[in-house]
């Protein structure tokens, strides 16, 4: 299991991530985390909400009410033109992170 704190600066670019792919809602977003990391990080429903609401304070998302499903309807939420851009930046940054950590952990075992 990896420490959550190492990823948790980061929250906000794979939450944004998800969502350019498709628009999603909350549960959705924490099942594909869950399973694309094999379970090895997983986001607690809190945390998941409280970035939503910070990136929607943002404007780097929006919400919007899905079709009824299950007895009512789900909060969907969708990436802004100021997200993606945001986006972009945070993966020239993510990139420039990996390659300063990377000269300094290389070699070891």
């Amino acid at each position: 299991m990896i420490r959550s704190d190492i990823i948790r600066g980061h929250l906000d670019s794979i939450i944004l991530r998800l969502i350019l792919e498709k628009d999603q809602y909350g549960y959705e977003i924490s099942k594909q985390i869950s399973s694309r990391t094999k379970n090895r990080f997983q986001i607690k429903e809190a945390t998941l909400y409280a970035v939503f609401q910070r990136l929607e304070k943002k404007e780097l998302i929006e919400s919007y009410l899905g079709n009824i499903s299950h007895g009512g309807k789900r909060k969907y939420y969708r990436i802004t033109t100021l997200g993606k851009a945001y986006l972009q930046e945070t993966f020239k940054e993510w990139q420039e992170t990996k390659e300063i950590v990377d000269l300094f952990m290389e070699g070891l075992e």
